[in-house]
């Protein structure tokens, strides 16, 4: 991981894993292959037995190839009023809006009014954190590669008005410290927040007008938006959860505090979303020949910056906003994206100038994109996608009695227990989030893959989630699930 001077190097906290494959093209093609074309009448009706498969409301796939891009509509975007989706309907990206909110910050390093490794409280001096040496030492690089270890899911409501992200900043110094600067990765909310505030401060403008102007208009994004009343102008997704195993029902609320924006509240359509991927394919230059970001930094986006802890999960590794995904030989980037009731995927691989959304508002959709993606890919690009996870043939014999106990972080409580048949997980949805999914305690199995690596299968998903535990150097123990570093309690 690149660090800022002066920062204790913590490198070595991170678990020894296989080496990741080798890198393809960084970020935009030099050569295109022969594409191979698009069957659109075919994976329409792909999408559609599928989702039905996974009692996915409604989805759109968009797949983009060079300039030309092909999107294919299923199902409703809100099961109690039967609207239906069709190729136009918008749907909340979720954290795919990191990779936006990485690419404003990236065009203030072009312009020279941001240094990824110089700290944020040059640009906020105000700036106050649970830990101070922190708040004077943290750098934009830390926040877009989720090594701060501020703790990362708080939703704080600060209100609708256009400071509400100086507003969620001031009270950062209310949420934990979850690991040292630059130990190890945990996927952090609460940093993009924080990277927000930093171009809202070097622009002078809010971070969606910022969006606006510096990405949206100049790329026509005009199905793009970052608040509710924008939406309601659109044919527009609500999102569906599953109580007990019951059928998908509408989600009783619609979206996360305007707070959270720069991390997660981006709602448009796939075309628009193919759109910013097609962005980053072409070296950061519009189809207008407008350029909007550097080669050089386009480029650094897509460039490792650290390694996971835990490789199954997602990718491997993590760029400058980006996730980087390693499919069968070849490097791809790309991100997922959740709230409440909505997720959202885009893959992009670079070097056949492929680029791949699935926006759905309900069900199964994890499996739903394991599934369809991994057809899309083969077919289109001859690539394979890695299969899931999956227990060993063989049960692992381990000692980890160890693991037994609570860990914690904000919005999340992990309690590893000790059951008649081996350990057991006990996930708990604690603070605002809480009311607001089905479920919020949720405890299955533990199954052994090795002595420190796990995984849980929840009630709602056929899919194997990973559950790796480790410690620092200097000896605190974590729980890494959910993408996130999870401290064990005293």
């Amino acid at each position: 991981m690149t660090r800022s001077p002066g920062i204790d190097d913590h490198s070595r906290a991170l678990p020894e894993q296989p080496s990741p494959p080798p890198d393809g093209p960084a970020s935009f093609p030099s050569a295109q292959p022969p594409a191979r074309p698009v069957d659109v009448s075919y994976w329409q009706r792909r999408l559609t037995e599928l989702a039905e498969r996974h009692r996915v409301p409604g989805a759109v796939l968009g797949i983009a190839r060079g300039a030309h891009d092909d999107v294919v509509a299923h199902g409703v975007l809100n099961r109690a009023t039967g609207v239906t989706t069709t190729r136009d309907s918008l749907f909340q990206i979720g954290s795919i809006t990191k990779v936006w909110t990485a690419t404003l910050a990236m065009q203030l390093v072009d312009e020279g009014a941001l240094d990824l490794d110089a700290p944020v409280a040059e640009v906020l001096p105000e700036l106050r954190l649970a830990d101070p040496r922190v708040a004077r030492r943290v750098t934009m690089r830390h926040l877009l590669t989720h090594t701060s270890g501020i703790d990362g899911d708080v939703f704080t409501d600060t209100g609708r008005g256009d400071d509400c992200l100086e507003r969620f900043v001031g009270r950062l110094d209310e949420a934990a410290q979850n690991h040292p600067l630059g130990a190890t990765f945990s996927y952090c909310n609460s940093g993009f927040v924080l990277a927000g505030r930093v171009i809202e401060e070097l622009t002078g403008m809010t971070w969606d007008r910022a969006l606006r102007e510096r990405l949206c208009d100049p790329l026509d994004l005009e199905h793009t938006v970052t608040l509710p009343e924008e939406a309601l102008r659109f044919r527009t997704a609500v999102g569906h959860d599953s109580e007990g195993g019951g059928p998908p029902r509408p989600v009783p609320v619609w979206s996360l505090p305007r707070s959270t924006g720069p991390a997660g509240l981006i709602t448009a359509t796939a075309g628009d979303v193919l759109a910013f991927a097609r962005l980053h394919l072409a070296g950061g230059t519009a189809p207008d020949g407008t350029r909007l970001l550097s080669e050089h930094s386009a480029r650094a986006m897509a460039r490792s910056q650290v390694e996971l802890p835990d490789k199954d999960s997602l990718g491997d590794s993590w760029g400058l906003g980006w996730i980087r995904f390693g499919w069968d030989g070849r490097r791809l980037v790309g991100h997922n994206g959740n709230t409440l009731g909505q997720s959202a995927f885009l893959r992009v691989l670079p070097e056949q100038d492929l680029a791949v959304t699935l926006l759905t508002n309900g069900g199964a959709a994890k499996d739903l994109y394991q599934e369809l993606f991994g057809e899309v890919f083969t077919e289109l690009a001859g690539v394979a996608v890695p299969e899931p996870v999956r227990p060993p043939a063989v049960p692992v014999p381990v000692t980890a009695r160890r693991y037994l106990g609570r860990y914690e972080r904000a919005g999340t409580r992990i309690d590893i227990l000790e059951g008649g048949d081996g350990l057991r997980l006990r996930h708990t949805t604690t603070g605002p989030l809480a009311h607001l999914v089905p479920d919020p305690v949720e405890e299955t199995a533990l199954v052994p893959v090795s002595d420190d690596r796990f995984l849980v299968r929840y009630t709602d998903s056929p899919s194997w989630i990973p559950v790796t535990f480790y410690s620092l150097p200097t000896g605190e123990s974590y729980v890494h699930h959910g993408m996130r570093a999870t401290p064990k309690a005293p």
